[in-house]
């Protein structure tokens, strides 16, 4: 499909995750109206998507559509292949999958190095409209905390490389299940526990660091309801401490406040200076902008 202006004026833009759907109108470049809900890619049917988007359309617009995230993978609407870094804007336009000559999804990004490989979906967004909207240099480390936390370096303003750090994933599953599952069942916070988690994640230890939430418990060293605040602190400050140990500096946490506080906390624990960015922000202002490449 041919690069286009319809994009132009008004559209609708959808950052359709795993399990969580986020539905911009924008109009003018402006976002005029925006949806949250959990109509995640995982909680429709291969053959519900068309249904989904014509429900959206009928609700914000018969519009134009930008589709970005999971709906673009194999557990999504259709699979959409990963472009290359380094990319900026024009790449993605280029990658777009066309569902039909107003649709298209976006194309996440991939890096293969040296045997070492890596995929993104929906984060490119964010991380290129965090620089548009000079809410980020167009040069430094920019971190998205998550399920899969992303850590990427941007170069000039585009992405030239990321890795994926899967520590959100890790703790919902010692959470779940196995031996430490009836200890963290406490609330997370960022408490004297968190930061002592924090500290023991520098040693980078985590299978042995993890018993021992066990052994403190056993030992009367930790109350349990400090014990999700700690595994949390451990998990994210060893993820902090292999991005940092080549040198710390500034880095732009792309979350929300409660999360990218709790990272911020590791940031500074590892000599780092975080900045906490509006993720939904970034987003907006990166959509708005791939709008603008197809336009030219």
């Amino acid at each position: 499909m041919p690069v286009s202006p319809l994009f132009n004026d008004a559209f609708l833009a959808v950052d359709w995750g795993t399990t969580n759907r986020r539905v911009y109108r924008i109009e003018a470049g402006q976002v005029v109206a925006t949806d949250r809900n959990a109509r995640g890619v995982t909680a429709i049917d291969k053959e519900g998507f068309p249904a989904e988007v014509a429900d959206i359309r009928a609700r914000f617009g018969d519009l134009p559509m930008l589709l970005a995230g999971m709906v673009g993978s194999t557990i999504g609407w259709r699979d959409v292949p990963y472009v290359a870094t380094p990319a900026g804007f024009e790449v993605l336009a280029r990658g777009l999958g066309w569902i039909d000559d107003r649709t298209a999804i976006v194309p996440g990004l991939s890096v293969l190095v040296d045997g070492r490989a890596d995929v993104m979906r929906g984060e490119e967004i964010q991380l290129l409209g965090a620089v548009e909207a000079g809410l980020v240099p167009r040069d430094g480390l920019l971190c998205q905390p998550g399920t899969h936390c992303k850590w990427a370096r941007m170069e000039a303003g585009v992405v030239v490389d990321f890795t994926t750090a899967m520590t959100g994933e890790l703790f919902a599953l010692v959470r779940g299940h196995g031996l430490l599952s009836t200890q963290l069942s406490g609330d997370v916070t960022a408490n004297e526990a968190f930061r002592e988690g924090v500290e023991a994640g520098k040693r980078r230890d985590l299978s042995a660091a993890l018993f021992g939430i066990r052994a403190s418990k056993l030992l009367g060293q930790r109350d349990d309801a400090d014990a999700a605040s700690y595994a949390s602190g451990l998990l994210i400050g060893s993820d902090v401490a292999v991005r940092l140990e080549n040198g710390a500096g500034d880095v732009h946490i792309l979350s929300d406040p409660s999360l990218g506080g709790l990272y911020a906390i590791a940031v500074e624990a590892n000599g780092g200076t975080p900045h906490i960015v509006d993720s939904h922000a970034a987003f907006a202002a990166g959509i708005i902008a791939l709008a603008r490449a197809l336009g030219e």
